[in-house]
């Protein structure tokens, strides 16, 4: 009866548009309210559920990001990306790949990775020739890689609510977040050949890249000093996340000087905004999971699903198929919060480590987004590029292609997100 109101009211809600945080507050004060539970203690589970040292990386994370693309470090970062693909035939479009990895190395979010990469590159490949559909489509398949690339916002939740190590699941990105960026350069690199899409006609230039390289220093060494301080054990991943606001605003105002008042205040308040938007996420699904878990609601999905099949590769398909498809209409951290105690337990039974199945969770809510309806990078890219979401979600169709079938490789092949944890002793 309980899982019936839970589950009946959400999908209500989610089916008449209800946001996805009023459809999680919803069911579970209604079931709340059917137990005869006061209402408070829903407010205290859910409060609690926030109340933590690693969530602070959140908020610390975001204002990074957005300090990033007024401090002169995004654009630097491009610039180099920019230089590195030289010539190679889709060579602008594959630049916006790297630039997205470089992004992502710092602000751990797909829609701000597209944002900040698109504002720069979408109107660079529409003045070189690329059509401004396939360059927007690219920078929104590409601006997920902000999720997959540490450090990552969405895995600082999962490793919250799966209570595992937030440093050794940024390890273990590392290698499915390049493997991820091969392949849709690989795609790229085939379209543009198709399309016609020519590379840099001056070439490559060992000079070029050592300038670019030298002006860049202080944005290429951001990544290094977040990512070489987390993976030293010199900071954690949530001081690390306060370091980089330290060194954004230190490059911004006094090595590149571009960092202006109303910029920072800007980024204050986009930080705002999208932190009380990730909490207020964060807050209902604490909730609703509270629920799941004290009726025993996963391990009776578990059973269910275990009497169906015990074959570990027709279950990861079955697990990857719904995440996908949840990922199309669910926003990516209440994805995380609601799926892992449903599904954590059926993976670890199977024997699956709980760090690999949080990388294959993660890169599934990569691809949600650029997949509609939800898709929030389609809807950034289509701002900047002024094209619509039908034509970037097309074009987008074969980066989402060759981005499933590498999941499904990390999921099937575990040494590609667990060999680096191992071999620097996490």
């Amino acid at each position: 009866m309980v899982s019936s109101i839970l589950f009946g009211v959400f999908i209500f809600l989610l089916l008449i548009g209800a946001p996805i945080t009023v459809a999680l507050g919803m069911a579970a004060m209604a079931t709340f309210s059917f137990l005869g539970i006061d209402l408070t203690t829903l407010v205290q589970v859910a409060y609690n559920g926030v109340n933590s040292f690693p969530i602070m990386a959140v908020p610390s994370f975001i204002l990074a990001g957005a300090l990033m693309q007024y401090s002169g470090i995004a654009r630097r970062l491009v610039s180099f990306a920019e230089e590195l693909a030289g010539p190679m035939t889709g060579g602008m479009a594959a630049s916006t790949v790297l630039a997205c990895m470089f992004f992502g190395a710092i602000s751990g979010s797909g829609p701000a990775t597209t944002a900040g990469v698109g504002m720069l590159m979408i109107p660079a490949m529409i003045k070189r020739g690329y059509d401004k559909s396939y360059a927007s489509a690219i920078t929104a398949s590409s601006g997920g890689l902000g999720v997959v690339i540490p450090p990552s916002i969405p895995m600082v939740i999962f490793g919250v609510t799966a209570s595992e190590s937030i440093t050794k699941l940024f390890i273990a990105g590392v290698i499915p977040g390049i493997c991820l960026s091969a392949g849709i350069m690989l795609m790229n690199y085939f379209l543009c050949k198709k399309r016609g899409y020519k590379g840099d006609a001056h070439g490559w230039s060992i000079l070029s890249i050592l300038k670019k390289m030298k002006e860049g220093f202080w944005a290429l060494m951001a990544p290094v000093v977040i990512l070489g301080g987390i993976y030293s054990g010199l900071f954690t991943p949530t001081e690390a996340a306060v370091v980089s606001i330290f060194y954004t605003l230190f490059v911004g105002l006094f090595i590149y000087k571009e960092l202006r008042l109303k910029y920072f205040l800007k980024s204050l308040d986009d930080t705002t905004w999208l932190s009380g938007r990730v909490l207020i996420i964060m807050f209902t699904a604490q909730a609703f999971g509270r629920l799941l878990v004290q009726y025993r609601i996963p391990y009776a999905i578990a059973d269910a699903l275990l009497s169906f099949t015990g074959n570990v590769v027709i279950i990861w398909l079955l697990v990857i198929v719904f995440l996908l498809i949840l990922g199309m209409f669910m926003e990516t951290l209440a994805t995380i919060m609601l799926v892992t105690p449903v599904l954590l337990p059926i993976m670890t039974h199977l024997g699956v480590d709980p760090i690999h199945f949080g990388i294959v969770l993660v890169c599934c809510c990569e691809v949600g987004f650029e997949t509609p309806p939800l898709g929030e990078n389609l809807f950034i890219a289509s701002g900047i590029g002024g094209t619509t979401i039908e034509e970037i979600s097309l074009l987008a169709l074969p980066f989402t292609f060759v981005e499933v079938v590498t999941i499904l490789l990390v999921a099937f092949v575990p040494f590609l997100s667990l060999w680096l944890p191992g071999i620097m002793g996490f």
